[in-house]
């Protein structure tokens, strides 16, 4: 088999394969769930910017500084988008958004983010192969392992967000398609593609962090009571933990 070929096959199978894994919990998970385990994909979203993509895109990045510096145009970029995706329901400045519509504005920044982090992914994939072709399999099989905490925290938010499991499923299948483009463009452009990819992690981040703060967190607060305060600590604990021992277990 072609290089090329090993290259589709290990980003077909790296995004699809980790998105179904992800449904089999996410999708089969009970409606009261859903608001509680948005607190583990708060903290799956936030150990995955803090512990993988940003410690990456710094060590694949000309500066620190330059990443931090992405990462805050990122922000402001996802906030204006917010701004414009309320604009499509208000034209006026008193109107008034329906709470279904933020939740909804979650569910798109949370893709966003989703597709350009299964971009980079098959952007390694591809780099990993054209080195050896064991180092591309190991290399998707650990990009699978770190994929599907991230991807059932993604359910849930999209879930939460109003989506119903079919098109949780449909845009999560779609987001993971970009993966195959990742890789294919990589194969045939890696010098070009290897100088973005930078710049890709941190737009990533700057999307998952805008979701869980802006969006997601003030939703927590609603629940003020010190029993459900602790719970939330915990799981959003639990979803940072898991990201971290993935990170531990599987090789880089």
């Amino acid at each position: 088999m072609t290089v090329l070929l090993w290259i589709i096959a290990a980003s077909v199978a790296g995004g699809v394969l980790s998105v179904l894994c992800a449904a089999l919990f996410a999708l089969n998970a009970r409606q009261h769930w859903v608001g509680l385990l948005v607190s583990y994909a708060i903290g799956a979203l936030l150990g995955a910017v803090f512990l993988e993509i940003l410690p990456e895109a710094m060590d694949t990045g000309s500066s620190a500084a330059a990443v931090s510096g992405t990462v805050l145009a990122g922000i402001l970029l996802f906030f204006t988008l917010e701004k414009l995706l309320l604009w499509r329901h208000c034209h006026h400045d008193d109107c008034e958004v329906h709470e279904h519509d933020t939740h909804g504005r979650s569910g798109t920044m949370i893709m966003v983010g989703d597709t350009f982090h299964n971009f980079v992914d098959g952007v390694i994939i591809a780099a990993a192969f054209l080195t050896d072709i064991n180092l591309g399999i190991v290399t998707a099989l650990a990009i699978i392992a770190h994929e599907i905490p991230q991807e059932v925290g993604d359910f849930l938010i999209l879930l939460h967000s109003g989506y119903s499991k079919a098109k949780a499923l449909f845009v999560n299948v779609l987001s993971s398609l970009a993966m195959l483009a990742g890789g294919v463009l990589a194969y045939f452009a890696l010098q070009f593609v290897q100088g973005i990819v930078p710049t890709l992690l941190a737009l990533a981040a700057a999307s998952m962090i805008y979701v869980a703060v802006a969006d997601l967190i003030p939703g927590l607060h609603r629940r003020a009571k010190l029993s459900d305060t602790l719970q939330q600590v915990v799981l959003i604990m639990l979803g940072v933990g898991s990201i971290l021992l993935i990170g531990m277990l599987v090789p880089e």
